[in-house]
């Protein structure tokens, strides 16, 4: 790791969001930082890079999403074939880089969100598909994956999980932060000034990309997946009506700790806001306007809402960041804070989820805990992920007892990134 340390973990983070549209794969080497003592870690990313979603398997499990329902063997092989994607989607990172799977020392995998219940009348629980046993065995690196059922099983929302990396890398001694996140959801997290892991707090606002992505889909005929640099959106006018009409949803209201995703905002709510706008003769570009500023008002209301009384910066990260005509809904909602994005701080946007999880694998071997129950509403701290064991399982855990040995199994309170 440059010089800084001897022997730093090689750790493989891995993500697919609700947008189904790539696997997101982080290289990272971890270790701890020697001039933070026990609780401070060095991280770097060695490499990065977005795999393909197999088109079968995707339009399967987009299908299983809007659906909301199918036989039971094909949801058992679902787990399994998506274990397989991810698996083949590490090797292939590995094989572009140049770096044997004998070089690395565990993989993380987020998995695949099918269906997170947080209905106030049923019992709070989520479920991830992509089977670890599956990438354990065709990587043969022992895996960790499963990471939000610790944080629900402990009385939490289960997310957001970002909030770990967000309070770790961009606390700031005099600027109240936002670290928001545009995905298929848009979540946040507040760091106020001077504060750390104490004082933040996080939630997920409501749609990030989801609503304009299927809007996209839907006006292309499926050719264009999103709308690039939100040429559709800025061709157009946003209906204030409608976008009023929408934002009086009872979710927006709802005070955090909240989560929220495509049982919510999905494709079935996109399709209805886009037959209302069909009903009121709005154009494809007056929809898409609509459905971009749907995104940013929701944001700018959580902010007022729930928010700290200033933020200072609000820093982006995720495929909204690369929405122009977003990004500008963004600045008019919220004139007094400095946009800025997420690769600032020493990371690509785009790669955070999956560094995240590299990260909170690395946590989950270690024994410590990688939820913020003020951020999530568990009741106490959780280790999150559940472990199975690769063909490197023993030396694995020899290395990581003499590291706990050396004192190095306190909480982590500050990481640095290597460039």
């Amino acid at each position: 790791m440059r010089g800084d340390i001897l022997v730093p973990m090689r750790v493989i983070g891995m993500m697919s969001g609700t947008s189904v549209d790539a696997i997101d794969v982080a290289v990272c080497e971890l270790a701890r930082d020697p001039q933070a003592h026990a609780d401070g870690l060095l991280l770097r990313l060695v490499a990065y890079r977005e795999q393909p979603f197999p088109s079968r398997l995707q339009r399967r499990v987009l299908n299983l999403l809007r659906e909301q329902s199918t036989p039971l063997a094909d949801l058992t092989e679902l787990n399994f074939l998506l274990g397989d994607a991810f698996a083949d989607a590490v090797l292939e990172t590995l094989c572009t880089e140049g770096i044997g799977a004998d070089e690395v020392d565990l993989v993380a995998s987020h998995g695949q969100t099918i269906y997170h219940l947080m209905e106030p009348s049923r019992r709070p629980s989520t479920l991830q598909l992509g089977e670890a046993a599956v990438i354990a065995r065709k990587v043969g690196v022992t895996t960790v994956a499963d990471f939000r059922v610790a944080d629900v099983a402990a009385g939490g929302e289960g997310a957001p999980l970002a909030s770990f990396l967000d309070v770790l890398l961009s606390s700031s001694p005099d600027r109240t932060r936002a670290l928001q996140n545009i995905g298929g959801i848009a979540n946040v997290t507040f760091i106020p000034a001077g504060s750390g892991v104490d004082r933040a707090y996080a939630f997920d606002i409501g749609p990030g990309n989801a609503l304009i992505d299927y809007g996209a889909r839907h006006f292309s005929g499926g050719r264009a997946h999103f709308d690039r640099d939100g040429a559709m959106a800025r061709a157009g006018y946003a209906d204030t009506e409608l976008l009023e009409s929408v934002l009086r949803h009872p979710y927006f209201s709802r005070r955090p700790p909240k989560t929220t995703g495509r049982e919510l905002f999905g494709d079935e709510f996109a399709a209805e806001l886009i037959a209302r706008a069909a009903s009121r003769n709005l154009s494809p570009e007056d929809t898409m306007a609509t459905l971009t500023a749907l995104t940013a008002e929701t944001i700018a209301a959580a902010y007022r809402d729930f928010g700290p009384p200033r933020v200072d910066e609000l820093v982006v990260s995720g495929g909204g960041a690369h929405n122009p005509a977003l990004l500008d809904r963004l600045r008019a909602a919220l004139p007094d804070a400095c946009i800025r994005l997420y690769d600032d701080f020493g990371l690509p946007g785009e790669a955070k989820e999956a560094v995240l999880f590299a990260l909170l694998g690395y946590e989950a071997l270690h024994g410590r805990p990688a939820n913020l129950p003020s951020c999530t509403g568990a009741a106490a701290p959780a280790i999150l992920g559940k472990v199975t064991p690769g063909a490197n399982y023993r030396p694995l855990m020899e290395r990581i007892a003499t590291d706990i040995r050396g004192n190095a199994s306190m909480a982590t309170q500050t990481l640095r990134v290597l460039r």
